[in-house]
């Protein structure tokens, strides 16, 4: 096997249950060939795995961290609507990230995400990208990812 699922497993990882809204939306919507996904915190277990500010009591390591988890919230979202073997190309990343005034290092942070669908899905995983710095995110989420991918 050599699909999604099976890339995740080799880096140790699985899909996640979606994680559930915390307003009026819904985690991901088919339109056409395409899935767009609503922002995804990073959140495991139910839980919000940091707070802050990046540059400020996060650090850019563990703020690309916890972009991974976001991408794999993602992919947990895109699994439950269309199942991630129906996914042909990560067209569009945009990444967001709760920026300390001078921190500038937003692409890095966000390459945990891109790095992520890279390893899951190779040539097709790579894609577009926005890393956006902003004032806040919500539940004060220091990171926060949404994503486009064009489906079978």
């Amino acid at each position: 096997m050599s699909g999604p699922h099976a890339k995740l497993a080799e880096l140790g990882l699985a899909v996640p249950e979606v994680v559930p809204p915390v307003a009026s939306y819904l985690p991901a919507v088919q339109s056409g060939q395409h899935v767009y996904v609503s922002g995804q915190l990073p959140v495991s277990a139910g839980k919000l795995l940091a707070t802050g500010k990046v540059g400020a009591g996060v650090s850019a390591d563990q703020a690309k961290q916890l972009a991974q988890q976001c991408a794999l919230n993602a992919l947990g979202a895109i699994d439950a609507l269309v199942g991630l073997e129906n996914v042909v190309k990560v067209v569009k990343l945009t990444g967001f990230v709760a920026s300390a005034s001078g921190f500038t290092g937003q692409p890095a942070v966000i390459n945990g995400a891109s790095d992520l669908f890279g390893a899951v899905f190779g040539e097709a995983g790579r894609h577009a990208r926005s890393a956006v710095g902003v004032a806040e995110l919500p539940l004060d989420a220091p990171v926060e990812v949404e994503v486009i991918v064009e489906v079978t």
